[in-house]
C-alpha cells in the first residue's frame, strides 16, 4: 500500500531559499506544512504559491519549533526539511520508489547532506557525508536540545540510509558564516557551562589547532580548495569562540 507523507519546514525571512526548497518536493510529499516565526520578507507569497499550509508559532527555540510543526502533520509519515535544503533529483526518485513500495513503520530513514558553501559544493572537510534523519512514522520522535538538536525516539527504530543527497545551501558569504557561528558557539558555551564543564588556557589553544588540524588534514579539507580552506578555518573559530566564551563563564562563576 503507497504511503503518504507530510514535509515539515520552519521559516523566518527564508525568500530566498523557500522556492528552491518547496519546488524539490513537488509530485513527491503529499502535504507540506510551513510554520513561520514571523517573517516580514515574501515567505509567506511563496509558500501560498506551492500550496503549502501555513501557520505562525512564536519563536521559542528550534526544538520547540520543529516539534510544533510536527503536530501538525496529517499524514503517516513525516519528512523534516529545512527551508535552505532541497531534494536532489536521486533522493527524490529514492522516496518516490519507497511510497511505492510502502515505508516500514518500524523504520526511519537518514540521507546524506550536501553541503554548498558561498556556491562551492563541499565533499570532504568533516562535512560529507552529513548524514541526517529526516523521514520517519509520524508522531514516533519528537526534537530536543537547545544547540544542534537531536531526534529522540518513542522506541528502538531501525534506521536505513536512502540513496541520494539532501542539497543544503548553507552560506552566502563568509560574512553570515562568521556571525552564525559566533551565535552557535554562545549556545554551545552555555550549554556546556551549565553541565559542569569548565576550560583553561591551555585546553582552548590545542583543541582550536586539532578542529583545524582534523577537518583540513585528516578529513581532506584540503580537497575542497579555497572553499575546504576556509571550511575548517571557521570550524576552528567556532572552537575558539566557544571555549573563550566557557572561560569567561567559569570565571563569573
Amino acid at each position: 500500500m503507497a504511503s503518504k507523507i507530510s514535509a515539515v519546514i520552519i521559516t523566518q525571512n527564508e525568500e530566498r531559499n523557500i522556492g528552491r526548497c518547496l519546488e524539490s518536493l513537488r509530485g513527491i510529499v503529499d502535504e507540506t506544512v510551513v510554520v513561520d516565526s514571523g517573517s516580514t520578507d515574501e515567505t509567506i507569497e511563496i509558500c501560498e504559491k506551492y500550496g503549502a499550509r501555513f501557520m505562525h508559532h512564536d519563536w521559542k527555540d528550534y526544538a520547540d519549533q520543529k516539534n510544533y510543526a510536527n503536530s501538525l502533520v496529517s499524514h503517516e509519515w513525516t519528512l523534516s526539511i529545512d527551508a535552505d535544503e532541497a531534494l536532489s533529483d536521486k533522493l527524490r526518485e529514492s522516496i518516490s520508489e519507497l511510497k511505492k513500495a510502502g515505508l516500514d513503520g518500524n523504520c526511519t530513514y537518514s540521507m546524506a547532506r550536501l553541503n554548498n558553501y558561498c556556491g562551492s559544493w563541499i565533499r570532504h572537510s568533516g562535512w560529507y557525508p552529513d548524514e541526517k534523519v529526516r523521514l520517519w512514522p509520524s508522531g514516533a520522535c519528537r526534537w530536543e536540545g537547545l544547540v544542534h538538536e537531536e531526534l529522540k525516539y518513542a522506541k528502538a527504530m531501525e534506521n536505513r540510509k536512502l540513496e541520494g543527497d539532501l542539497l543544503h545551501y548553507s552560506y552566502y558569504s563568509i560574512e553570515e558564516h562568521a556571525r552564525r557561528q559566533v551565535k552557535y558557539a554562545t549556545l554551545a558555551a552555555q550549554k556546556a557551562h551549565e553541565q559542569g564543564k569548565r576550560c583553561g588556557k591551555a585546553t582552548l589553544r590545542a583543541k582550536t589547532a586539532w578542529t583545524f588540524v582534523r577537518n583540513y588534514v585528516l578529513k581532506g579539507g584540503f580537497r575542497d580548495g579555497e572553499a575546504g580552506y576556509t571550511v575548517c578555518r571557521m570550524a576552528a573559530f567556532y572552537t575558539l569562540i566557544k571555549y573563550t566564551k566557557l572561560r569567561e563563564l567559569n570565571k563569573k562563576q
